[in-house]
This record gives structure tokens, C-alpha cells and sequence, in this order.
């Protein structure tokens, strides 16, 4: 992938550093980005969408006119040069012991010490040396026996391999000019933002919706692909360093990296704080911004109750948001309330073999007449129908769709993930205190579900109770117009510092 507009292009007030999310893919954090940067005008931005390959991707949102520089980083594809050029032939080597100390346990000084030594080199850099060379191959046996001697060599090859050309691809790409560089994750996107700061010596900041390294320590600890002797689990002590313990390390390093190099940290309530402590962020940095919505707009939605008892899920047809849970309420739900609808309102075609298999669970509990995928409709048109929003999801930061159905005035039901608790029924010392804006149950749970469902559908009081207390929560906390001047506020702090580059010598 290329540029998206010529390099004449002016310096861009921000430039955003995005990971996987924005303009290519659906949900919450991309509709966040797509709101933010509209919301910001006259302000423009830069966009660096950093992308697993070279794949061919099309937009699902049309990028603002504010946008004026937009550029792509793949992640398995470092930049074409010469095999050998003039100081380069022992590059790897001489990398290796800095690499070692950044991702075993390292933070910003040691990421510096990486980036001294292959700024000299960056133009002339590519597979050929980093990877390819006999240096590289020299680098590979040094990192290996470096207490990895343990496992295969050929599983360690290939773990290097992947490790180091998405950290080389990241530390070689061209940054777009930008008065201001904001992070929408730690991992690489937050290992652009330290590198940004370094380099042009402009602030970085970072806004974590989900804690980037944990998530990475999930998905890591249940791969399949990673044959690891090192027998991790979530919290448990690794006597050997194993395959899955050096990714880790890695992205853990990256969270450290990103942590020390952004002046300020947002994130979107409480517990994202507590684990971003405990990852290495300064506590004087962290500063919570929770998400907004639209309250006006939502709250001006007539209510239109249908003739049926209606709960709905909005959200991508995908296995995090447990869409099997829900059918499963459903079916026990409607033992007691047999006029019952539910909808499963959002794209199913993210995940077809999914989507295929919750269809063939509604065939399979006989709950067609009651169980409806919409795929993907406009919010508004449904959400005065609906008496309960259910939350299935087995992992969640701050979910607009609950905060967009209580503006609505409708309550919700969900899994105690991320901060839907505090959402929902709002923080211990909330004053004045709203009350109770549904339920919260546990995760992969259709029985607690069913019964919390049942209790608010059967006391029609109760329900509209609810409504109005998530309502008022809303309005009080996360009306979006709030949100969007404190994110002026940030900006406009960082635009108005006066700092140096660093110069980096080899």
C-alpha cells in the first residue's frame, strides 16, 4: 500500500497511529476514531493505518475532509533495499544485544538504543539485511541461545522472523509530519507514537480503549499455532522462556515503550487504569475520558414500544460478543414470555462461518419465530422498539451501544465485562446517585440472563425505572459534546508546546 494523498500535503495538526481498527473495519473504537477526528474539525489529521499484509482493503467509512495525509504500514513487509550496503554488514549482530534488552523487560531508554542504531541506516534497510543476511543469521543463533535453546529451533526461526519484521516494519516506515501524534493502542501504534516523539520531538499521547497487552496475553496464551514448553497461563510464574512468554515480553515492552514516551494516557474508566499501572504507565500521565454519545439525539427517539416484548443485541455477528448466549436466553426467556422477539441487530459477515453456526443453533432450538438477525440496520429506526439492550460479550472496554440505548432511555442487561457495571449501575460514589439502569450477570450465562430479563419485561414500572436511570446517567457523564471539548483540550495543550527532535547518531 501506498500514500493515499502526495507527500506536498501540509503538516497535519494530529496524526493518528491506528492498529487494526480505523478506516477498515466496523465497531466501536473505529466509529470512536471516525467521530473524534469530525468532531475536531477545523483541526486536520493525518491517519497511519498500520495493517497485518498488503492485502487489498476497502474503507468502510468515508474518511473526513479534515483528513489530509494518509498513509499504511504493513506489518509483513519491510521496505525494499540493496542486500549490502556501506555499514551494514554486521547491523543484526550489532543489534541483537539492544533487541534483547528491549523485549526482555526493556522501556523507552532501550527502544532509543535500537532506533541509535538503525537511524544511519534507515533508507538503505530492508529483509534482505535484517533478515536474510548471514549477520541476521549470526543475530538469530545469539538470540536463541539466549534462553531459548530449549525449544525448536525451526518454531524459534519462525517466531523471530514474525517478531522482528513487524517491529522493523514499524521502526523503518515513513512518519507523516504532524504537530501532535495520538495512539489509539500500545503495540505498534504505540511503538510509533515513542518513535514520533523521539524523532520530531512533538508530543505523544495515547487513548486506550481495550488494554492492548492484556488482550494480547489472551489471545497469545490460547494459540494454538505457538507449540511452547514453557506451559503459560494467565498469571502463572515461567520457570523456561517459551515461545508464547517471548511474545509477551514483547508486547509488554511495547506497553512499557509506549507508556514512558506519551505525556498523557486517557482511557475510559477505572479498571483500565489499575491494569495500565500495572503494565508501567507513570500514574501522573493517566487521565480518564470515558466515551460519548450523542444524547440528544438519542434521548429525542420517540418511544414506540412494539406489540411484542422486544430485547435486542446489536453488535457484529462474532464469537467475543457470544452471540450463542443470547439465542440461548432467548429460548429459555421465551418459556415464560412466549410472545417473546429478540433481534441480532449488526453485520454477520465478519465471522460467515460464525454467523452460519448461530443460525443453526436458532434452527436447532426451534426458536425461529422469535430470534431474528437483521444484519446491519440504522439504530435509530429500531431502538424505540426495543424494551431491553442484552450484552453477551465475553470482553468489552466501555460499549457505546449500551450507552447509545440508555440516551434512548433503554435499559440494559449485560455480562460484567469492562466497565458495564459502572455504566449500568453506576459508581459508588456517583452523586447524585441515578439508581440502577438494568442488570448485570456473569458471562456465558443464559440462565442468570433469562432471569434478569424476565424480572425487568414482567414489571413494566421496573423497567421504565431503569430507562430513565441509565438516562440520567448518560446525560450526566457521557454526553458526547462534554467529551469532545476535553479532547480539544487535550490537543490544543499538546499543539501549543514548543520542543526539539533528538537527534539520533549511530
Amino acid at each position: 500500500m501506498t500514500n493515499s494523498y502526495p507527500k506536498s500535503t501540509p503538516i497535519a495538526d494530529i496524526c493518528l497511529l491506528l492498529e487494526g481498527t480505523y478506516p477498515y473495519v466496523l465497531g466501536g473504537v473505529s466509529s470512536w476514531v471516525h467521530d473524534l477526528i469530525q468532531a475536531q474539525a477545523p483541526k486536520t489529521f493525518a491517519l497511519v493505518s498500520i495493517v497485518p499484509d498488503d492485502s487489498p482493503r476497502k474503507p468502510v467509512f468515508q474518511v473526513p475532509a479534515n483528513v489530509v495525509a494518509w498513509t499504511h504500514i504493513s506489518l509483513k513487509t519491510l521496505p525494499d533495499a540493496q542486500y549490502r550496503t556501506q555499514g551494514t554488514d554486521n547491523l543484526p549482530q550489532r543489534l541483537a544485544p539492544a533487541l534483547n534488552d528491549m523485549l526482555q523487560g526493556g522501556g523507552l531508554a532501550e527502544f532509543f538504543e535500537v532506533l541509535r542504531i538503525l537511524t544511519p541506516f534507515r533508507g538503505q534497510l530492508g529483509q534482505a539485511v535484517l533478515l536474510d543476511s548471514p549477520a541476521a543469521w549470526q543475530a538469530l543463533m545469539e538470540m536463541y541461545g539466549n534462553g531459548y535453546d530449549h525449544t525448536s529451533f525451526i518454531d524459534y526461526f519462525w517466531t523471530w522472523r514474525a517478531l522482528l519484521t513487524g517491529f522493523y516494519a514499524t521502526a523503518l516506515a515513513d512518519l507523516p509530519p504532524a504537530k501532535c501524534y495520538h495512539a489509539i493502542s500500545t503495540g505498534y501504534a504505540g511503538l510509533l507514537a515513542a518513535r514520533a516523539t523521539i524523532e520530531t520531538g512533538r508530543p505523544a499521547l495515547l487513548t486506550e480503549h481495550g488494554i492492548y497487552t492484556n488482550e494480547r496475553r489472551i489471545e497469545i496464551s490460547l494459540a494454538d499455532w505457538l507449540h511452547d514448553p514453557g506451559s503459560l497461563s494467565l498469571g502463572a510464574e515461567v520457570q523456561l522462556k517459551g515461545l508464547k512468554a517471548l511474545w509477551i515480553s514483547a508486547f509488554s515492552a511495547y506497553a512499557r515503550i509506549t507508556y514512558e514516551g506519551c505525556e498523557a494516557i486517557t482511557t475510559l474508566y477505572r479498571g483500565n487504569q489499575d491494569m495500565q499501572r500495572r503494565d508501567g504507565a507513570p500514574a501522573e500521565r493517566l487521565t480518564i475520558i470515558p466515551n460519548g454519545v450523542n444524547y440528544a439525539r438519542f434521548s429525542a427517539l420517540p418511544r414506540a414500544p412494539a406489540e411484542r416484548p422486544t430485547i435486542a443485541l446489536i453488535g457484529r455477528v462474532v464469537p467475543i460478543k457470544d452471540i450463542k448466549t443470547f439465542i440461548r436466553t432467548a429460548a429459555i426467556l421465551r418459556q415464560d414470555i412466549p410472545a417473546l422477539r429478540a433481534l441480532i441487530m449488526g453485520p454477520d459477515d465478519e465471522d460467515p462461518d460464525y454467523a452460519k453456526e448461530c443460525r443453526a443453533l436458532v434452527q436447532h432450538l426451534n426458536v425461529q419465530d422469535t430470534v431474528h438477525l437483521t444484519g446491519r440496520v440504522k439504530l435509530d429506526d429500531y431502538l424505540p422498539q426495543i424494551d431491553v439492550n442484552v450484552l453477551t460479550s465475553v470482553s468489552e472496554a466501555q460499549p457505546l451501544v449500551v450507552l447509545e440505548a440508555g440516551a434512548a432511555g433503554v435499559p440494559s442487561v449485560s455480562t460484567d465485562v469492562g466497565c458495564c457495571r459502572e455504566l449500568i449501575l453506576g459508581n459508588p460514589d456517583e452523586r447524585p446517585h441515578f439508581g440502577p439502569g438494568g442488570a448485570i450477570v456473569p458471562v456465558a450465562s443464559p440462565i442468570a440472563t433469562a432471569s434478569a430479563l424476565k424480572t425487568l419485561l414482567q414489571d413494566r414500572d421496573a423497567l421504565i425505572r431503569a430507562g430513565r436511570a441509565l438516562q440520567a446517567r448518560v446525560k450526566a457523564h457521557y454526553n458526547k459534546p462534554d467529551i469532545d471539548r476535553r479532547y480539544a483540550e487535550l490537543y490544543d495543550r499538546a499543539l501549543a508546546q514548543q520542543s526539539e527532535p533528538i537527534l539520533l547518531a549511530g
